[in-house]
């Protein structure tokens, strides 16, 4: 094992360890096990060489690789990447028994040295002493966060002295993550946010926003979209959707959070960063909750084993949710929500109140969908955690008028559970990546009547084959009379085109679908196109989609502004020819 291989920064806390540092991800195959003791050892001496002796180093294995990390100081992560490099590139060589290269420590040190920025240093002690957000990046430094953060470029750092502390503070943050339902419940919890008169910054899959006004439309799920968000200057409160591989790749963007929310562990991009069991994936995304206080509050749903398990070991901070009012956590902790019958319960200390019936939630269309009643019971106990000077920033009143208000539409809530009717179709729109998403789609959907149902099926190539047999067995509980599989052409992730889909297909024979069921088409859109040409009055359509979420709901709002029937033609008004 000689292979050269890049590192890459960690900005915050990670899988292994809470300070920042770098991570070399390395192949490793039988007989190369002694690689690794010899890398920490080269690590160890090169880090006591170049004056980092206090630093720490980890080794993860994993099936078939392991990640190296070494932490490092904030201001020269860079030169961390590469002091990992070279503890790798002495370790291969003493491994083939050669010796290291003996000026790599010299040219370490004067990587150190150039990258070394003695203010950004000191302005990170200072906001740490002062229990404060620092934040580093390409972009800038900044200290505190939203309305009370002050933001320089790298090029105009300040002395500590020269800082006007009294204006820095740190604005309520929530982090939010989990397998599925994380989008939604960002959204819910800045609703509630905004109903008690606080402007929500908000970043998630589908972009950052304030106040309500989208201002970047991408996925912003990682650091760097929280990072913005925390910066933007008129931010009062920040509820941040926190995917597993920002987590993974760079670590979080901050070393504290007032909550966490948990939604759920399913099985879902197994073989990324050396995830490859839900043991493992469940770690990566309970990192949020290691930077989470005595005093804050970490939100669990007790309806999922691994959560209910883990969740044992994390103490008071805990506040359960559940769809079940039998739950024996929900005596636990500071907080709890549950559905009890049809009411959505909240307690928080002593004070047990019944919010509303779950029937006046949009998003639960009428209680069918329980993964948004689920999603509403969590954002409420994340949002009845926001305090400040012991005071509750979110009251009951602004907690029902957001869960009255957050309706399933397609612009609400964009390509979640969006129920639609077009001349007489029902059309459910949804991402559902994963089987355990699908599935809880599935239950939601068998309970709509229908004369026949049709499921567009799609998935990334990043999945295991495994994984994309079990979302094809999780379409056919719907009982559908046609599938359609779409390519997902920007989502390869290198696999062949059409082979995501060949993959599917089989699998849905081999679960017995009619060959003449499963059709195959090349893109979202087409299958939109070709799930509505099929449509009769009375069928129920089942659009997973992500990659061309924007041109089909485009679609869709136009079908239904033009009165679209079942077997009227289905190609846009603004693509179809212009009348004589």
């Amino acid at each position: 094992m000689t292979a050269e291989l890049e590192a890459r920064r960690l900005t915050g806390p990670h899988l292994l360890d809470d300070r920042q540092g770098a991570a070399l991800d390395v192949p490793i195959t039988e007989g190369d096990e002694r690689l690794l003791d010899l890398w920490e050892a080269e690590a160890r001496r090169l880090l006591t060489a170049v004056g980092w002796a206090g630093e720490r180093t980890h080794v993860r294995r994993f099936e078939g690789g392991a990640s190296l990390v070494l932490t490092a100081p904030i201001d020269t992560l860079y030169s961390a990447t590469e002091v990992a490099e070279a503890a790798w590139a002495a370790a291969s060589a003493r491994f083939r028994g050669e010796k290291p290269d003996p000026a790599a420590a010299d040219r370490l040190l004067d990587a150190i040295q150039q990258e070394r920025r003695h203010h950004i240093r000191a302005l990170e002690a200072e906001a740490t002493r002062r229990n404060v957000t620092f934040l580093l990046d390409d972009e800038g430094v900044s200290v505190g966060t939203g309305v009370g953060a002050l933001v320089f470029p790298l090029d105009a750092v300040p002395e500590v002295a020269d800082v006007d502390w009294h204006r820095v503070h740190d604005v309520p943050l929530i982090l939010v993550t989990g397998s599925n339902g994380k989008t939604t419940s960002v959204r819910l919890v800045a609703a509630m946010a905004a109903h008690a008169g606080l402007v929500a910054g908000v970043a998630n899959t589908d972009g950052i926003t304030v106040g309500g006004a989208l201002l970047e439309a991408d996925d912003y799920s990682g650091p760097m979209g929280a990072r913005r968000v925390l910066r933007h200057p008129t931010v009062q409160v920040a509820v941040l959707e926190t995917a597993r591989g920002g987590i993974l790749r760079r670590g979080l963007a901050v070393r504290r959070a007032d909550a966490s929310l948990l939604t759920n562990i399913s099985e879902d991009h197994f073989g990324d960063w050396g995830v490859n069991s839900l043991a493992a994936l469940a770690e990566a995304k309970l990192v949020t909750t290691r930077i989470v206080p005595e005093d804050g509050a970490i939100c669990l749903n007790a309806d999922d084993p691994i959560l209910r398990e883990r969740g044992a070991e994390l103490g008071a901070r805990v506040c359960w949710y559940s769809l079940r009012p039998d739950v024996p956590e929900l005596a636990q902790g500071r907080a709890a929500a549950w559905l009890d019958g049809t009411a959505l319960m909240l307690r928080r200390g002593a004070d047990t109140s019944r919010l509303m019936d779950v029937t006046s939630v949009p998003l639960t269309l009428d209680g069918r969908a329980r993964y948004n009643i689920s999603n509403a019971l969590g954002a409420m106990l994340a949002a009845a955690s926001l305090r400040r000077d012991g005071k509750s920033l979110v009251s009951m009143g602004a907690m029902r008028a957001a869960l009255e208000g957050v309706r399933g539409s397609i612009d609400d809530n964009p390509g979640r559970g969006n129920l639609i009717e077009l001349g007489g179709v029902h059309v459910l729109i949804d991402y559902a990546h994963n089987p355990a998403g699908l599935e809880a789609l599935v239950q939601m959907a068998g309970a709509i009547p229908s004369e026949r149902r049709l499921v567009v099926l799609g998935q990334a190539g990043d999945r295991t084959d495994d994984a994309l047999r079990a979302l094809a067995r999780a379409a056919l509980r719907l009982d559908p009379s046609r599938i359609i599989l779409k390519e997902m052409g920007h989502y390869r992730r290198g696999r062949e085109p059409g082979e995501v889909r060949r993959i599917l297909a089989d699998a849905l024979e081999q679960a017995g679908a009619a060959p003449d069921m499963v059709v195959s088409v090349d893109t979202e859109a087409e299958a939109a196109e070709s799930a509505l040409g099929w449509a009769r009055e009375g069928d129920l359509l089942l659009l997973l989609t992500h990659e061309e979420r924007g041109q089909v709901l485009d679609l869709l709002r136009d079908l239904k502004a033009r009165r679209w029937r079942p077997g009227q033609a289905v190609t846009p008004a603004s693509a179809a020819p212009a009348p004589n």
